[in-house]
């Protein structure tokens, strides 16, 4: 039930991630006015707003100018669903859950904008820091374990000023956006271990260089073409937290 209870919260999150992964960047407001059709205007109706089931019901066509809709929108509930229930499953219902739920529906959202328009709003990050904190917190509080909590702090201030060396190296490998971000997951890589930190932060560089090598070797993108960032730090982040510390104590016991 837990799970079910947790794949219908992402779900409704999800819908509402559409709209914050359109307006935000667009300087937008995302409580008013209602969603609506972008080709004709058409405001929608509760039963047009069912995540993935109203796509389905109208085969993904607008009910009054029967233009397409998208295929991204249930593709964005369904992986925000999808985010929660691994989140459940990772934490169990805990305190700190709340916090990587926060985390990984605030990330669903970062990709697809990162990809469209190539930056990561101040809006939705900054926030992060406070709730991820705060839910890190409260766990420690309730168990009276604090280690991990100060581990947490480190590990994002770590991070942070790892990624603000690099952008001072090297400013046109990535934005400030990628900066504050590398904090954010800092918290909640550390929280978990060093080990899941390493990995995580490691990832992010993996992925992003086999992603650009691909794209250089199919002549999709030249050597001074720029790519995203936050998603392949986003993508690092996701295995350092679900399988960071297995992979670190493997690598140990083969240096050992």
């Amino acid at each position: 039930m837990t799970l079910v209870l947790a794949g219908i919260l992402g779900l409704v999150v999800g819908s509402f991630l559409n709209v914050v992964i359109w307006r935000v960047p667009r300087g937008e407001s995302v409580v008013k006015p209602p969603s609506a059709c972008p080709r004709c205007g058409h405001r929608l109706h509760a039963w047009e707003n069912i995540p993935v089931l109203s796509w389905l019901w109208l085969r993904g066509k607008c009910s009054r100018c029967r233009k397409p809709i998208a295929a991204r929108y249930p593709v964005i509930e369904l992986v925000t669903a999808i985010a929660v229930v691994l989140v459940v499953l990772r934490f169990g219902v805990t305190w700190a859950t709340l916090g990587y739920v926060y985390l990984a529906c605030v990330a669903v959202a970062l990709v697809m904008i990162d990809l469209d328009v190539k930056r990561l709003p101040d809006k939705i990050v900054m926030p992060t820091y406070l709730v991820v904190i705060a839910a890190l917190f409260a766990e420690s509080l309730s168990d009276g374990q604090f280690g991990s909590f100060w581990r947490a702090l480190a590990g994002g201030a770590i991070l942070f000023v790892f990624y603000f060396l690099a952008l001072v190296l090297y400013p046109g490998g990535m934005g400030f956006g990628d900066v504050k971000l590398a904090g954010v997951l800092g918290l909640a890589l550390a929280w978990i271990g060093w080990g899941a930190l390493a990995i995580g932060a490691f990832g992010a560089f993996l992925l992003g260089g086999v992603y650009s090598i691909v794209l250089l070797l199919t002549r999709r993108a030249g050597r001074k073409s720029g790519i995203p960032f936050g998603p392949w730090m986003i993508a690092g982040a996701a295995i350092g937290i679900a399988v960071g510390e297995q992979i670190w104590d493997q690598y140990l016991a083969l240096l050992a």
